[in-house]
């Protein structure tokens, strides 16, 4: 795998003229400055990017390009992010590997829901973040089957809930329009 430092070199050729003059030295400056070994693993790395396939190397770039898009803040935690799993042993890494392209291959939607997920478990206090991943780990370890019969329980409740609101709703109506014609009344006979 690549890594994104060695890419750096990529993205700095890829970003526009006018923010690398903000950016103080060029590229090939910081480039003549570094030791001569990390010279030669970025003239390795940047072989090894030539001979990925083209749609390969348009991803790469489209990447580097966000990155570069990022605030720092944002760009200080992908940089953060990438230490932790940098760190991580090589089967914990594969995992992450894994769960990441099963992300991928969900369609935006099911992204976005996972995402709501997320967000809900984040900002959930202790307690809550509790259950939630008390029942996320249930989730898991359920059959197809028991999954089936769960969102079936569910639907079932929620229209058990739906008409019972409904029903509160009719007779709330029925009690103003009894109030009202109540009023009525009153006011006919005054």
């Amino acid at each position: 795998m690549i890594r994104l430092a060695g890419l750096a070199l990529l993205a700095l050729a890829a970003a526009p003229a006018a923010s690398r003059a903000q950016q103080g030295p060029s590229a090939e400056e910081r480039f003549r400055g570094l030791p001569p070994e990390k010279q030669e693993e970025l003239r390795r790395r940047y072989r090894e990017l030539q001979q990925l396939p083209p749609e390969e190397r348009q991803r790469i770039q489209e990447n580097l390009a966000r990155l570069n898009r990022m605030s720092p803040d944002e760009h200080a935690l992908v940089d953060e992010n990438y230490r932790r799993f940098r760190a991580m042993p090589p089967e914990q890494r594969q995992q992450v590997l894994q769960q990441w392209q099963r992300f991928r291959s969900l369609s935006p939607q099911e992204r976005e829901q996972l995402r709501e997920s997320l967000r809900r478990v984040m900002t959930a206090d202790p307690v809550q973040r509790r259950q939630i991943l008390e029942n996320m780990d249930r989730w898991q370890r359920m059959t197809p089957e028991q999954r089936e019969d769960a969102r079936q329980r569910f639907r079932e409740q929620r229209q058990e809930r739906r008409q019972e609101r409904q029903e509160q709703r009719r007779e709330r109506k029925q009690e103003r329009r009894e109030r009202h014609l109540e009023q009525k009344e009153r006011l006919r006979r005054h």
